[in-house]
């Protein structure tokens, strides 16, 4: 399981021009799932998302995290985080777990991360076609791999 946390000033996802959902300060955490994923490997990823340090203090350093600052995060599946481009120029996808599967387990990111993190979370449409905009804050952006913990 991959994520990549954008911190944000706001970010919001449309599909077909109309505004699906918006944050202000917060996080966009694009979450790719993998073939073989499991519940255990979501919980510690989602724990590492609730808990990370990439907010800034009173000095300016990256000490606060998104319940610190009161910030929101907006989750978006994205199953092309886990392209191979090894052989050739058009990527492959077979990595990426099924659409069944993952749905699956997005659904269930979305639902601990909203039990980690104060605000009520918001989360695009799983296989939608979505736009999504965003003022990347810093810019700070942090790539998350569960199989790459230890």
């Amino acid at each position: 399981m991959k994520a990549v946390l954008q911190r944000v000033r706001y970010c919001n996802v449309k599909i077909n021009d109309k505004v699906e959902c918006e944050i202000g300060t917060g996080m966009l955490v694009l979450l790719g799932i993998e073939n073989g994923d499991n519940c255990d490997e979501l919980e510690w990823l989602c724990q590492k998302i609730a808990k990370i340090r990439i907010f800034s203090d009173a000095d300016g350093k990256m000490n606060l995290d998104i319940n610190s600052v009161g910030g929101e995060i907006l989750l978006v599946s994205q199953f092309t985080l886990h392209a191979s481009t090894v052989k050739g120029n058009r990527p492959s996808f077979m990595l990426a777990a099924k659409p069944e599967d993952a749905k699956l387990l997005y659904l269930k990111c979305a639902e601990r991360l909203n039990e980690l993190v104060e605000k009520p979370l918001k989360k695009g449409v799983f296989g939608a076609d979505m736009q999504i905009e965003l003022c990347n804050d810093g810019p700070v952006t942090i790539v998350i791999d569960s199989r790459n913990r230890l």
